[in-house]
């Protein structure tokens, strides 16, 4: 069921999406012909006004059919999108990546007002309060991974095999320094993972830290920020920019390194991996599930700004491209262009799918 209602949560994302193309074409008075629920095949539609309203088959997010979108329809109808300005062009195509953003700023505002994690140390609009430290970040190949610590688990105390335990209510710090004290013993690390204690024994080893031998964890002190609706929408703002620069960075390399040859795979998902994470977010409560759902809408949005034809950036070029030469992009270079662009999508998309399958498998 969690998976379900996940599948839920990422249409209604592309909705969103949509709905900022729509309410843009109409506030520049363009036609929108269509405005569509999920895909073909159509179960049914209704009119109002001059668009038509369709509830279709296949759930797979939606779409608005706007009049004159390529050059060649319309014949300056006035009302085509081919017949306006570049501005305005590039505003209908840029609108769909703002409400995504937009709805990510409301998902963070709505969070804070109900309580979402914070780390004790970042700057916010109010206090960090319940704090405890929590490991933020496993590293591949640590002991810490390997005896199966993973990111959020709190952690409740440390215990060597001489009996010398973690004072109680030790902070992020304290458990550093209890680990760094005791990197040639054993630890016995008693976590809480999704309500439950677990209890894990590992050792520090070399190569993760210069210097002295370490498990392989980041620790930080992570507590329940919850603030008063005002507050909370400006935290929201913050976040949301926090989020959207960090995500764009995390994407540029991974591009990056992609056209070296050198992409990592690992740190990516795809539809089949955001699903799986995506459930199991749902499936741990309401702070989770707000989190990663601004995330996938601010990726949504940043991946809708690549400049390859079949996205809103691939329009966004042409439109720039048709704004200094003044004249429109033959109709049958663009339409060859999005079936290459689209092509390296699915590639991309296959390739990322087939990790997502082996990280499950394994």
């Amino acid at each position: 069921m969690t998976v379900v209602f996940f599948i839920l949560i990422i249409v209604a994302l592309i909705l969103v999406h949509e709905l900022g193309h729509f309410l843009v074409a109409k506030l520049f008075r363009i036609w929108v012909q269509e405005f569509g629920v999920f895909f073909p095949p159509r179960i049914f539609a209704l009119r109002k006004g001059e668009t038509e309203y369709s509830f279709n088959l296949l759930p797979l997010g939606g779409f608005v059919r706007i009049f004159g979108e390529n050059a060649s329809e319309g014949g300056g109808n006035p009302r085509s999108m081919a017949s306006k300005s570049r501005p305005v062009q590039a505003s209908v195509v840029v609108a769909g990546v703002l409400c995504n953003v937009l709805f990510a700023w409301v998902l963070f505002s709505v969070g804070y007002s109900f309580g979402l994690p914070a780390l004790a140390s970042t700057e916010t609009f109010g206090e960090v309060k319940d704090v405890t430290p929590m490991i933020v970040g496993v590293r591949p190949n640590s002991p810490a991974e390997r005896v199966g610590l993973k990111p959020e688990d709190v952690i409740i105390s440390l215990e060597t095999g001489k009996k010398e335990v973690l004072p109680e209510g030790a902070t992020a710090l304290q458990v550093r320094e209890f680990i760094g004290a005791h990197q040639d013993q054993s630890l016995l690390i008693t976590v809480t993972r999704d309500g439950e204690e677990k209890i894990f024994l590992a050792s520090a080893e070399e190569g993760f830290i210069e210097g002295r031998k370490a498990l392989g964890v980041d620790i930080d002190d992570v507590g329940v920020l919850q603030l008063p609706v005002h507050l909370a929408v400006l935290q929201g703002v913050v976040a949301t920019k926090d989020m959207t620069i960090s995500s764009a960075l995390s994407l540029a390399g991974f591009f990056s390194r992609l056209v070296r040859g050198a992409a990592d795979f690992s740190s990516v998902a795809g539809p089949i991996g955001i699903v799986s994470f995506g459930a199991l977010a749902v499936g741990q409560g309401f702070a989770p599930t707000i989190v990663l759902t601004a995330l996938i809408s601010i990726n949504l949005a940043i991946i809708n700004l690549i400049p390859i034809p079949g996205l809103d950036g691939g329009r966004l070029f042409i439109i720039a491209i048709e704004s200094i030469f003044r004249r429109p992009v033959p109709e049958y270079v663009t339409t060859r262009l999005t079936i290459f662009g689209l092509g390296l999508l699915v590639l991309l998309m296959l390739v990322v799918s087939y990790h997502d399958i082996a990280r499950l498998v394994s």
